[in-house]
Parts: structure tokens; C-alpha cells; sequence
């Protein structure tokens, strides 16, 4: 019995599920998305010209940073930069001459120690023993000697120190004038003048002769 064949009119379908796995090829609208897309090239960003708004507010905080950057450099500085100190001392059977800056001098008796430090004012400090001074009126640094907590301003002038065991000090002015400076106050001492003094106060101020200071300047 000859086969027999059945044509439908109704055109083959797909199934959903079948489609979604192909969209290329049961969409024909998706190759040209796609080629489109491809084709599109992306814009390049735009940019915008930079405009400066002042503030006082942020001018102040720069300000202050800058301030605070400098402080902190010169503190360094000043820190960092080590004082010039000299120390000289004698013994028992030698004395010793020298100058110390231009246009001063100092002496130092036997067994005495003192030690000088760089810088305006030029400052000395006597350790013990006897020392004389003697500075130009044209010397370019002015000169305080420390003897304890006594601070001994000098102009231009001519003056000796002595140190005592006993913690009293005298100082004698052979020309022009000092001033010292002790807990009582601030005293000048005058050409040919002689006082005792500790670090409170001075006291025993009298008339000297001009040999009567450093008398043991005259043994060198």
C-alpha cells in the first residue's frame, strides 16, 4: 500500500527557548544593532578650563603653614649651629696673657680657669683665680664677664677680678667705668674704685691707687 504523505500549509516554528539562544539568527534586526554599536566610536571627554577663585580663609591656612615652616628652619638653624667656646687655665707656676677678640685682652694670674664664649656680647666666665681685662674703646664686640650669678658689663675700659675661696669676689676699675649686676640691683663702678660683691649684693666700695689692681700683673 503506497505511502502516504501529509503536507501542511503551516510553516515550521521554533520554540521560544530556541530563540532566546539564537537571537542572531531568528532576529534579524540583531546583526545590525550589533554592527552599529561596533562602528560608534566613543566621544572624547571635554575639558574645562580651570578657574581660580580666591579665598581668604585658604590664603590664611598657606600663610600660617609657611610661617610655621620657617620658625621651625631657623630654630634648626640656631640650634644646630654649636657655640665657639674657649676654656684657659693656668697652674701653680705660670700665668698666661692673650687676646681673646680684637681689641681685647685678658690676663690670668696663676691657678686661675675661665672660659670664653663666642658671640655679641662676648661673654667670659671666671671659673677661679684673678683675671684683668684690658678692651680698646674702639673694640668691635662689648665684653660681660659671669662670676657666679654676678654679671659684670664692661665699656671700653680697664678692670681686674678676684675670686675668693670663701665665695666673695672683688673687682677693681683702672679706667673708664663697669657696670655689675647682682640680685640688689644694677651698680657702676668708677675709674679707681674698688667693691666686694657676691651674687646678692656688693659691698666695701672705696678708692684705690692704680696699683692697687691686678698687683700681680707685675710678676709677668
Amino acid at each position: 500500500m503506497p505511502s502516504q504523505q501529509y503536507y501542511s500549509n503551516q510553516k515550521p516554528t521554533t520554540p521560544p527557548r530556541l530563540k532566546k539562544l539564537l537571537p542572531s539568527v531568528y532576529n534579524p534586526g540583531f546583526h545590525s544593532l550589533f554592527d552599529q554599536s561596533q562602528m560608534e566610536k566613543p566621544e572624547p571627554p571635554v575639558i574645562e578650563p580651570f578657574t581660580f577663585v580666591f579665598s581668604w580663609r585658604r590664603f590664611m591656612v598657606h600663610c600660617a603653614i609657611m610661617s610655621v615652616c620657617v620658625l621651625l628652619g631657623l630654630m634648626t638653624w640656631y640650634f644646630g649651629k654649636p657655640h665657639s667656646v674657649r676654656f684657659y687655665e693656668t697652674k701653680s707656676e705660670e700665668s698666661l696673657a692673650t687676646a681673646i677678640a680684637p681689641g681685647i685682652d685678658m690676663a690670668l694670674d696663676t691657678r686661675s680657669s675661665a672660659a670664653v664664649k663666642e658671640g655679641l656680647p662676648l661673654q667670659v666666665e671666671l671659673f677661679k683665680g684673678n683675671v684683668y681685662f684690658d678692651i680698646n674703646k674702639n673694640a668691635a664686640s662689648q665684653l660681660e664677664v659671669k662670676v657666679g650669678n654676678a654679671i659684670i658689663k664692661d665699656f671700653g675700659t680697664r678692670f681686674s677680678i678676684q675670686m675668693h675661696k670663701d665665695g666673695s669676689s672683688h673687682i677693681a676699675v683702672a679706667d673708664g667705668h663697669i657696670k655689675i649686676h647682682v640680685a640688689s640691683g644694677i651698680y657702676q663702678i668708677n675709674a679707681l674704685e674698688q667693691v666686694a660683691f657676691n651674687d646678692a649684693s656688693i659691698s666695701k666700695h672705696r678708692l684705690v691707687t692704680e696699683r692697687d689692681i691686678a698687683p700681680w700683673r707685675a710678676k709677668q
